[in-house]
């Protein structure tokens, strides 16, 4: 029996399509602003899951203007560039490499994390991964606002770092599009492992 024919799911038919089963990588967007309500909803959403120690080391820059968009298309790849240009917001997603300042805020039980962490050779490491797992966030919340998502990683980080975040603590990680999907937006459906290609039980 699969698990389509349990109740197993708190989610309904609908809001697992939405999310998971029906989603896919948008790669054209409709002429059609995304509002400011919508960009706030997306982010309050993506705020509430888990990271270690509350580090929540995820900063975004919403690319929204002419002037932005222009700034941003010479660092995405070739291939990357006719997309972005027909969505209407952009999303940035970067790291905060000085995460650990934040701790007496966001972990004040253990607000002396912040001076262990700032020692620490491996805090980059930990704001990458929390960062990438806040991204996985980022981009349902997008789906859950009604919203597709074109998440992209070829680009020149570094070109895009000094363009935005110069004489910042923030590094670029992903480029992510983020609109109504447009004219021939999806790519068909690729194929995902079964059950048994995956996990193993002990």
């Amino acid at each position: 029996m699969s698990t389509t024919d349990t109740d197993v799911y708190a989610l309904a038919p609908e809001a697992r399509a939405l999310l998971f089963t029906e989603a896919r990588t948008a790669n054209a967007f409709a002429d059609e602003p995304v509002t400011d309500e919508q960009l706030r909803a997306i982010v309050d959403l993506a705020k509430w899951p888990p990271t270690a120690a509350n580090t929540n080391p995820l900063r975004i820059l919403f690319v929204r203007t002419p002037e932005g968009r222009a700034r941003l298309l010479p660092h995405l790849a070739e291939g990357n560039r006719a997309k972005t240009a027909s969505a209407p917001v952009t999303a940035v997603l970067a790291f905060d490499s000085e995460f650990y300042e934040h701790m007496p805020r966001l972990f004040p039980p253990r607000a002396s994390m912040r001076e262990a962490l700032a020692a620490s050779p491996t805090s980059d490491d930990m704001a990458r991964y929390n960062a990438a797992l806040q991204t996985a966030y980022f981009l349902l919340a997008v789906r859950a606002v009604g919203l597709a998502a074109g998440p992209m990683a070829g680009f020149d980080a570094a070109g895009v770092d000094e363009e935005f975040f110069a004489g910042t603590s923030w590094r670029s990680h992903l480029v992510v599009n983020v609109g109504r999907p447009g004219a021939d937006a999806w790519l068909d459906r690729l194929p995902r492992f079964d059950y048994e290609d995956i996990v193993r039980e002990v």
